[in-house]
This record gives structure tokens, C-alpha cells and sequence, in this order.
């Protein structure tokens, strides 16, 4: 067979093929995951999981040197509740997963300690976790979160100051533990905050994690939550305020990874402002052995001003049949003239009924965080942030 003959039946590789190896990887579930940072290529902005990030404000993070910022934790006493700090090389680190990007990675590789917060009281415990002793020095930390088997706990991880900080927090829910994790950013307006949250859930286990963004420069927070065992419950809600210049970026990842898994992914927000960014991704991925899966997602903007942007993009992938349900929603959008009108109808002057619409719109999430003090706080923190609004 000559060589014309073998290229007319196709024998030939396509100049324009091996695709397996040239396409970008479009599912969560297929991405790299790897604590050393030299495995990760690159980033040049393009990748789907960076393309919407200011890339020039956080590339100092990605692999640059970086401090221990351990010490900049203060934790609260609280019984059943052990503080330790573990070697990163320990069978205690990594059991929620490994880094998914650079920035996760360089945190990790960077670091000799993890701080470890282990829950073991049956009754419901509340632990509060500060960081303030932050600086502008590029910055790691490492935490580990474990509610032991039956254990029951509110652990609140309160961010605020100054930061130049890549993170990766591990959440570790026992089977049939009980366990809320709330994330408050509450930066300075110069701080970049980068954070990884990787989440495994056991047999029957609950894990609601909760996230807040209303501070900071560039505030990047992404969970990742793995129910692995059957009957595990995941619930994943935020709320964010995005300002003037203000980037907020939430990537949202649940993988139902045993039978009779459920889900939940509300994130809400609010953007005013010119060049405010709000970025959310929602990827949730039930697996062929998770069956009777029940999920739902979804993401609501309120645009207050001109000038600001939502990148809004929900993900679905179902390798089973056999399932509950499963859906997703997206909305962005300007207020809702009918509710506006029926304030107004009630003697509220238009600006303060818009104002109680959006304190509305958030409070559903900031309520489920079950701490009257907390929630009172942030509460106040929105309405701050509307008394500088000029709702249009």
C-alpha cells in the first residue's frame, strides 16, 4: 500500500488532532489535584478556573514565597474541643483532599504545621476562630476542622485586617456528626484572600457550610464538599456585598460520591458600584454509585448600580439515572418593581424600600448561622454598606 493510499483511509494522524491531550479539562471531577505547586502549570488566566480572576492582583500568592500564619490564629475554649498543631506530612492532613490549583498548592507546600480543631462533644459547641494579626506579607495557612463520629459544633472562622493570604482549610465530618462551618470575610479594602475549603463527609454526617464575603480587595473562596459516605447531607449557602473595584469569587464544587446523598447550594448577592465583581461557580457531579441522589443549586444577584458585573455560571454533570432530582438556577437582575411598589403603598420612601429588599435578600442566608451575636453583626455590616449606597 503506498503512502497516498495509507493517508486516504485515514491511517494518518489528523495535523489538527490528539485532542485527549490538547483539550482543556472541562469537568471538576477530571481536574489535577496535587500539594506540590510545580505540577501545576502556569496560570496565565485562561484555564476555566481562573479566566475571571485579576490575575496580576494575586500572582505574588501563586508561587512566590510565603510566611507561616498560624500564629495569627485565636481560637475559643469550648468543651470537647481540642487545638493542636500537626506536621503537614502527618495521616492527619489530607484526608479531605489535595489542592486543586496553584495557589492551594503553594500554601501547602509552603508549610510545616497545620492547625488541627478537633470536635468531639455530642452536645452542640461553639468555636470561634479569629485571624487579625495578619499583614501585607504574602502569607500561608493550613487548618484542619474534624467533627468526630456523632459530634456536634459551630465553628466560626472570623477573617478581618489586613491579609496577603493563600489558604487551604479541611473539613472532616464524622459519620453522623453534625457540624456548621461559617467563613466571615471581613477584610480591609487592600487584602487578597485566597481560600481552598475541602470538605469530606461520612455515612449519615451533615455539613453546612457557610460563606460571607463583604470585605477585602480580592477575596477568592471556594468549597469543595464530598459527600462520600451514604445518607451524608451537604448544604453550602453565601452571601456577598461587592463595592467599587471590589472582586468576590466563589467556586462551588459538590461531589455526591455514595448512595442517598443530598445537597443543597444557595449563594445570594449584591454588587453597587463601578468595576464591582461578583464571580460564582456552581459544579455539583453525582456519580454512577450515587444513587437516590437529591441536589439543588443555585445563584441570585441584585444589581444596585451601573457599572458593576456578575459572572454567574451553573454546572450539572449525572453519570446515574437513578436519582431524587437534581436542578440548578441563575439569576442577575435589577429589583423587583412589584415589591418596590407594594413598600411604597405602605408610606416607605423608594429608597428605604429598596434597602429592605436587599437586607432581606441576604439575611436568608446570614440567619441560617445560627449565632444571634454573629448574626446581628453582619447584619449591621450590610446596613453600612447601603448607607453608602445611591440606589438608583
Amino acid at each position: 500500500m503506498t503512502t497516498s493510499q495509507t493517508e486516504q483511509l485515514g491511517f494518518k494522524a489528523h495535523s489538527d488532532g490528539d485532542w485527549e491531550n490538547r483539550a482543556p479539562v472541562q469537568t471538576r471531577s477530571d481536574r489535577l489535584k496535587s500539594a506540590n505547586r510545580s505540577d501545576f502549570p502556569s496560570v496565565t488566566g485562561r484555564e476555566v478556573n481562573w479566566k475571571f480572576t485579576p490575575i496580576a492582583k494575586i500572582a505574588h500568592l501563586l508561587d512566590g514565597e510565603l510566611a507561616d500564619g498560624a500564629s495569627a490564629l485565636e481560637v475559643s475554649d469550648a468543651a470537647g474541643v481540642e487545638v493542636s498543631s500537626v506536621p503537614m506530612e502527618s495521616d492527619l492532613v489530607g484526608r479531605a483532599g489535595l489542592p486543586e490549583d496553584q495557589a492551594a498548592a503553594n500554601a501547602w507546600g509552603r508549610l510545616e504545621t497545620a492547625q488541627r480543631i478537633l470536635v468531639t462533644s455530642q452536645e452542640r459547641q461553639t468555636v470561634v476562630v479569629k485571624r487579625t494579626a495578619l499583614t501585607a506579607a504574602p502569607t500561608a495557612a493550613h487548618t484542619v476542622i474534624e467533627a468526630a463520629a456523632q459530634a456536634n459544633a459551630l465553628v466560626i472562622l472570623e477573617n478581618s485586617g489586613d491579609a496577603n493570604l493563600t489558604e487551604t482549610v479541611e473539613i472532616v465530618v464524622g459519620d453522623a456528626a453534625n457540624l456548621t462551618v461559617v467563613s466571615i470575610q471581613e477584610w480591609n479594602d487592600g487584602a487578597v484572600h485566597l481560600a481552598s475549603h475541602n470538605a469530606t463527609v461520612g455515612r449519615d454526617g451533615n455539613l453546612q457550610h457557610i460563606v460571607v464575603s463583604l470585605g477585602g480587595g480580592v477575596v477568592r473562596v471556594n468549597p469543595s464538599i464530598h459527600l462520600d459516605g451514604q445518607g451524608a447531607n451537604g448544604e453550602a449557602y453565601g452571601a456577598y456585598f461587592a463595592d467599587a473595584g471590589q472582586h468576590l469569587e466563589h467556586q462551588v464544587y459538590i461531589d455526591h460520591n455514595a448512595p442517598h446523598t443530598r445537597s443543597r447550594v444557595a449563594y445570594k448577592g449584591a454588587l453597587q458600584g463601578e468595576g464591582a465583581h461578583a464571580v460564582w461557580i456552581g459544579d455539583v457531579l453525582i456519580r454512577r454509585v450515587a444513587t437516590g441522589t437529591d441536589s439543588y443549586e443555585e445563584n441570585r444577584n441584585l444589581t444596585l448600580t451601573e457599572g458593576t458585573r456578575t459572572d454567574s455560571i451553573p454546572n450539572l454533570e449525572i453519570e446515574t439515572g437513578d436519582i431524587e432530582g437534581a436542578g440548578h438556577a441563575s439569576t442577575t437582575g435589577r429589583f423587583d418593581e412589584e415589591h418596590i411598589f407594594y413598600l411604597q403603598s405602605r408610606g416607605i420612601s423608594e429608597d428605604e424600600a429598596r434597602k429592605l429588599v436587599v437586607r432581606g435578600f441576604l439575611f436568608e442566608v446570614i440567619q441560617r448561622i445560627g449565632n444571634e451575636e454573629i448574626e446581628a453583626r453582619l447584619q449591621a455590616a450590610i446596613e453600612d454598606e447601603l448607607q453608602q449606597s445611591v440606589l438608583a
